[in-house]
């Protein structure tokens, strides 16, 4: 959602500091989890989970007036299901992508809000390969 709708790419990481709250931290045990596991488990035991009201989940029941998701979310997670149906390895590629960057390739990136740009180190990169 965040390259195709906020043009950057960034991950929610699975340990973060509270900006909130000092001293809290927020962890997502359960990032490496697959979502049609944790529905699989959820309905194996009967659960039922809260249903949200944000905008971007899948559930939203104020999205529309027929109760339908039209969330970004839900759009995002179809696309990928019909990129799945050509490379079945595209939910794995896409996290992966996030774990495999590579700095020297990339245009531009952010580090601790500040911008760097691939001109900052352009031309001392030849120096160092002479």
């Amino acid at each position: 959602m965040g390259m195709l709708y906020g043009g950057q790419v960034q991950t929610m990481m699975p340990k973060l500091h509270s900006t909130n709250f000092e001293g809290m931290e927020l962890i997502r045990p359960m990032y490496l989890i697959r979502e049609e596991d944790i529905k699989s488990w959820r309905d194996y035991n009967e659960l039922h989970f809260l249903q949200c009201a944000c905008k971007f989940t899948e559930t939203c029941t104020s999205c529309s007036e027929d109760g339908a998701s039209n969330s970004k979310r839900m759009e995002i997670k179809k696309l990928i299901a019909s990129l799945k149906e050509i490379n079945p390895f595209i939910e794995s590629n896409i996290f992966s992508s996030v774990e495999n960057v590579n700095l020297n390739t990339v245009i531009a990136y952010k580090h601790n809000g500040e911008k760097h740009s691939f001109l900052e180190t352009y031309d001392t990169s030849i120096v160092e390969e002479e």
